[in-house]
């Protein structure tokens, strides 16, 4: 299960347990319905929830970074996992915003606020 929301320009995705490709297709879906794109939006992502995730979904999500990975302006992953935040760093491979990743939720916050 997933929560997505927008507030500004920053786009919020929660996890919470599994990751599945029908929650990733929700993400897709409010983003494209928004034209989100459009003003490049800054992506907060709060994994500290994930249970784990499906393998199409991880597919598909390889599939959206390659055709969005210049659409986010900044990307903060929030996680206590290492294998999450090793995740997060490969993904800077297809990424072209500036990521990273943070323990804290209001770190994650503090981080994207100061460069609007």
């Amino acid at each position: 299960m997933i929560t997505v929301d927008l507030a500004e320009s920053r786009v919020s995705l929660t996890v919470f347990g599994e990751f599945t490709l029908e929650d990733f297709t929700e993400f897709e879906e409010f983003l494209m319905a928004g034209n989100l794109f459009d003003a490049r939006p800054d992506l907060l992502v709060d994994l500290r929830e994930m249970a784990g995730f499906t393998v199409d979904m991880a597919v598909e999500e390889i599939k959206f970074s390659r055709i969005h990975g210049g659409d986010f302006r900044r990307i903060a992953v929030v996680t206590d996992s290492q294998w999450v935040a090793w995740s997060a760093w490969l993904e800077t491979l297809f990424a072209n915003a500036d990521l990273r990743v943070f323990a804290e939720r209001d770190e994650a916050r503090s981080w994207l606020a100061e460069a609007s």
